[in-house]
């Protein structure tokens, strides 16, 4: 139906016309990195839907992507979005659909001839993934003030490339980044919609003798989460002269931390991976002489958490020092625990459940924007159900009924919020 400021296009429309932005023709993920080219056709998308919808375009000084429906400088602002970066052969849904769903749900209020009486604004938060420089969530962070201007342009890619300067072959001004309090102190609530990253909602549908249907989940929190960067030093040598016991292989070092991992956070009920690893000299005949693993590790409480990782160091620095390798741990980045604002989370809760079919409120161990943000507005965060539970893959996926039935859902939460 059309409407004075324009009609957008469909989801579906949309989602094909997103799709195939920075997807590997080889492994059918994407590789979408921040300040690339594919992020800069991500952009692109992103400002075409604004403006074909006649929102208020913004770029603000982190590089975040902002539309507009009513003043963009108003107060008490209801802000919903995602991101549009990937990890290294990422799935579609992972971001981009909080986005796409973002966009649809504005169009369905507008079909609704909803009223909203305070300011509707979508986001695109760049560098969600951190797949590039190694920080998640840059974008939030530096507007939230969780990352500081000089951190920031400290930060480097695998290419030696500092954000600043990513940020500047790509046409963005890093002389600004930094906190934008002036921002959020106009937003007076955020939700972000996302893709289910685990299969508790399909859980629950299997486990329901009912046949309950729940492809819509309420965020109840974020468990505490960090990466680790592991430095594992030993000694360079000729693998096929080399004596076993005349070597100093910090290869063999790192495989027991990975090992390690695997059983403090299962005896922990945590979780713990090694997903990113570094060879020098990286020769198939050489004995490395340094081996550098990251390790992500995320527990439902920060002693958890903390616990399991100083078991992980202590194995892995016990071993080294009986193989001769000398092991560092820099942590490198921590989100503590996200306890979604609870009058939010109970309204989104009010919203969409009733009393005889209540909305699931489940936790999650992925990070997010919202996440970030929490610290400075109230946040809330929708999980549309993800059958497989695969996430972080190009596996990942959500069917279509599901993905409508979050635009409807965030439709419902925009009215409920801003059109009361």
């Amino acid at each position: 139906m059309p409407t004075p400021l324009g009609k957008g296009a469909s989801f579906h429309e949309m989602w094909a016309d997103l799709l195939p932005i920075g997807r590997s023709a080889a492994t059918g993920g994407y590789r979408r990195y921040a300040w690339t080219g594919a992020d800069a056709d991500c952009r692109a998308w992103f400002q075409a839907q604004a403006e074909s919808r006649g929102l208020a375009y913004e770029l603000d000084r982190n590089g975040n992507q902002w539309a507009w429906l009513g003043d963009p400088a108003g107060d008490n602002a209801v802000v919903t979005g995602s991101h549009l970066d990937s990890v290294p052969d990422g799935g579609a849904f992972d971001g981009p659909l909080g986005v796409v769903s973002s966009f649809a749900a504005l169009d369905e209020l507008r079909a609704r001839r909803a009223a909203p009486t305070r300011p509707i604004a979508i986001v695109n938060f760049g560098d969600e993934e951190g797949a590039r420089f190694g920080l998640a969530c840059v974008g939030s962070r530096l507007t939230a003030g969780q990352l500081t201007a000089a951190q920031a342009h400290a930060l480097r890619d695998a290419d030696g490339v500092t954000l600043a300067q990513a940020m500047e072959d790509a046409g963005h001004d890093p002389s600004a980044i930094g906190p934008d309090p002036e921002r959020l102190a106009r937003i007076g609530a955020f939700v972000e919609l996302h893709v289910e990253q685990g299969r508790a909602l399909a859980a629950l549908d299997s486990g329901s003798a009912a046949g309950i249907n729940h492809p819509i989940g309420v965020a109840s929190a974020i468990w505490p989460h960090g990466r680790w960067r592991f430095d594992f030093h030993g000694e360079a040598n000729h693998a096929g002269t080399t004596r076993i016991e005349d070597r100093r292989d910090p290869m063999l070092t790192y495989a027991a931390a990975v090992l390690a991992a695997r059983e403090k956070a299962a005896r922990s009920g945590a979780l713990a991976t090694f997903g990113k690893v570094s060879v020098e000299p990286n020769g198939v005949n050489a004995i490395a002489s340094l081996v550098r693993g990251w390790l992500d590790s995320r527990a439902a409480d920060e002693q958890t958490l903390a616990t399991v990782v100083a078991e992980i160091e202590r194995a892995a620095v016990e071993r080294g020092a009986r193989e001769g390798v000398d092991v560092r741990v820099t942590r490198e980045s921590f989100t503590p625990v996200v306890e979604f604002e609870h009058g939010l989370r109970d309204k989104l809760a009010a919203l969409l459940g009733t009393d005889s079919a209540p909305v699931p409120v489940l936790p999650t161990g992925a990070g997010h924007d919202a996440g970030i943000l929490s610290a400075s507005v109230p946040t809330a965060m929708l999980f549309v159900r993800n059958p497989t539970g695969v996430s972080h893959s190009p596996a990942e996926t959500a069917v279509e009924d599901d993905c409508l039935a979050g635009v409807t859902a965030l439709a419902d939460v925009l009215e409920g919020l801003a059109c009361p």
